[in-house]
């Protein structure tokens, strides 16, 4: 084989020479070529390469992963659900496979940078940013988001431990009305049984509230807020919204609040906290963050 060539041209040489074969000699289409005739002959046999096949067999991987994360995953996860099912290949491979074959990741949104006065808030700022925590149940974020659909504005509130990111409750209504705060953080508390929680929100007027303040101090939540106008306060639950949209509703607009709200839940439910690599978490799911942090703590008890 001819070191001028790369073996994709190679390959090419040896399908000109085979579709001409019956017009020209083989050995003079070689020499013209610059390719060894007996690479020709072994190509023969076997057309397609061991590395082509290999490749071949590790897109359908890829593929099945990209899929299964609905398009949002690029090379670094699927290359980490590869090497869980017992992959050996290298994350540079992976790319290059993606890029060749048009498999790449959805793009986020960028998130407009606000500019702050003075802080100022009716309740203090106790979280101040530490998005890092040692265990479950320290600290949670709650915001509120709104969709599209032809029957109006659906609106979500979420509720995420800061610990794996895991949305630990959250509600969607019609309408912005405090109760579509109070029912997330009840599905919250109901799963996770809080005992002096930080709970941090932005400003907004559900949160504010001296009633608020005595949901939180009789379910043995401690409330924080985020400076006003400071987006930043409050980052992880910014973040988790622009993940969903960008993964999932993909600026679409439904027909009506009630398949919304079935799309949140399977993303949330189904494929967020079960199965969706986390880069924060070493790449791996919220679920299967907190079942390793509960298998330490076990092993140490």
């Amino acid at each position: 084989m001819s070191t001028k060539f790369s073996a994709g041209k190679v390959r090419l040489a040896y399908k000109f020479i085979e579709a001409n074969s019956q017009q020209y000699s083989v050995e003079l289409m070689c020499k013209v070529l610059e390719v060894a005739r007996s690479g020709y002959y072994a190509w023969l046999k076997e057309p397609i390469s061991k590395r082509a096949q290999d490749n071949a067999r590790l897109l359908r991987l890829i593929r099945a992963s990209f899929i299964a994360s609905h398009g949002i995953y690029g090379a670094p996860r699927v290359f980490l659900d590869l090497r869980e099912a017992g992959e050996t290949c290298s994350k540079h491979r992976v790319a290059r496979l993606m890029r060749e074959n048009g498999l790449r990741a959805v793009h986020g949104y960028r998130t407009r940078r606000v500019s702050t006065g003075r802080p100022s808030a009716p309740i203090p700022n106790l979280l101040k940013r530490q998005f890092t925590v040692s265990q479950p149940n320290k600290a949670w974020v709650t915001d509120i988001t709104y969709i599209r659909t032809w029957q109006g504005w659906l609106y979500l509130a979420v509720v995420m431990d800061l610990f794996s990111r895991k949305v630990i409750g959250w509600s969607t209504r019609p309408t912005i009305h405090r109760d579509l705060v109070l029912d997330a953080v009840l599905m919250a508390i109901r799963r996770r049984r809080p005992k002096g929680t930080l709970i941090h929100s932005d400003q907004g007027t559900q949160y504010g509230s001296d009633a608020w303040r005595r949901f939180c101090k009789s379910n043995q939540l401690e409330p924080s807020m985020s400076r006003k106008g400071n987006c930043w306060d409050n980052a992880v639950a910014e973040s988790f919204f622009g993940s969903l949209k960008k993964e999932r509703i993909k600026k679409h607009i439904y027909k009506t609040r009630e398949l919304a709200s079935e799309q949140i839940s399977d993303y949330i439910e189904v494929f967020y906290n079960r199965v969706r690599r986390h880069s924060h978490l070493g790449g791996v799911s919220p679920d299967e963050f907190e079942a390793a942090f509960l298998r330490r703590r076990n092993r140490v008890h």
